[in-house]
C-alpha cells in the first residue's frame, strides 16, 4: 500500500493531461464511396415557385438604373440600390422593388447521419442554373419572361430601360465527401485538411475549419480524471494515517 499512490498519481495526471489529445486523435470512419449528401427539405423561392434540386437557392436581382460616371451619368445593370437624390432631372431611379435573397436547406444528411453545417459553410458552391417556372405566379408571368437562364422585364433584353429588372438563379451544391469529412459524435464533421474545390465565384463566406474535440467525450476524460484524483487522495490519507501509528 505504501507504493500504491506513485502509480495512482501517475495514472491520474496522464489522464487529465492527454486525455483530450486522445481523444483528438482516435480513428474515425470516413462515408461510404457511394454516399451522397441529402437535402432535408426542397429549398424553394416562394415569391417566383423556383425551386432548388441540391442544398440552398439564391435569387440575385438587378435593375437597370442611372448610376454618376465621370462628370455625366450613365445607365446599366446593379444588384444594389443607386440613389439619385442627386442627380440632375431626368436621371431618377424609380424603386428597387425585388431585392435578392438566400435560402438554405434546414438539415443535410449523409447514410440517414446529420452533416454540420460547417461542412456546407466551408465546401458549398454556389452555381448558376436554369430552374423551371412552371410555377410561377400568374401575376409575375404577366411582368416577367425568360431571358437567358432567368428571367427579365424588358420589352427588348437588348434594349432595356431605367427600372427593368433581371432575375437569375443559383444553387449551393457540394462537392464529393468522401475524402473531406469524418463521423464523430453522431455526426458528420468537416477533416481538419478538407479543402474546397477551386471554383470562381463560389459566393459562401468560408469558416475556419477545425478539429473541436466531442464535448461529451471531453467531459468524460475529465470524470475519469477526477475519479483517480479522488482515489489519490484517498490512498493518501491511509499512507498518512499508517505512518503515524
Amino acid at each position: 500500500m505504501k507504493r500504491a499512490w506513485r502509480p495512482a498519481t501517475a495514472l491520474a495526471l496522464a489522464v487529465a493531461c492527454c486525455g483530450p489529445i486522445a481523444i483528438a486523435q482516435e480513428p474515425v470512419a470516413p462515408p461510404q464511396s457511394n454516399a451522397t449528401p441529402q437535402p432535408g427539405n426542397v429549398v424553394r423561392d416562394p415569391d417566383f415557385g423556383v425551386a432548388a434540386r441540391h442544398f440552398g437557392l439564391e435569387r440575385r436581382v438587378e435593375m437597370y438604373q442611372w448610376h454618376a460616371a465621370g462628370r455625366g451619368y450613365a445607365r446599366g445593370w446593379n444588384e444594389q440600390p443607386q440613389d439619385s437624390a442627386g442627380f440632375a432631372p431626368g436621371h431618377d431611379n424609380p424603386p428597387f422593388p425585388l431585392r435578392g435573397r438566400r435560402w438554405l436547406a434546414r438539415s443535410v444528411s449523409v447514410d440517414g447521419v446529420p452533416l454540420s453545417a460547417q461542412v456546407i459553410e466551408r465546401l458549398g458552391q454556389w452555381r448558376d442554373f436554369r430552374p423551371s417556372f412552371n410555377a410561377l405566379p400568374g401575376n409575375l408571368a404577366a411582368t416577367f419572361q425568360p431571358e437567358g437562364d432567368g428571367l427579365g422585364s424588358a420589352e427588348n433584353p437588348l434594349d432595356p430601360r431605367v427600372g427593368d429588372l433581371r432575375i437569375r438563379w443559383r444553387e449551393l451544391v457540394l462537392p464529393p465527401l468522401q475524402e473531406r469529412i469524418v463521423l464523430r459524435d453522431g455526426r458528420w464533421q468537416l477533416r481538419a485538411d478538407a479543402t474546397p474545390d477551386a471554383v470562381a465565384d463560389a459566393g459562401y463566406p468560408a469558416s475556419v475549419a477545425s478539429e473541436v474535440v466531442p464535448q461529451r467525450r471531453r467531459a468524460l476524460w475529465w470524470f475519469v480524471g477526477g475519479a483517480l484524483a479522488i482515489l489519490l487522495i484517498a490512498l493518501l490519507a491511509v499512507r498518512r494515517r499508517r505512518s503515524h501509528r
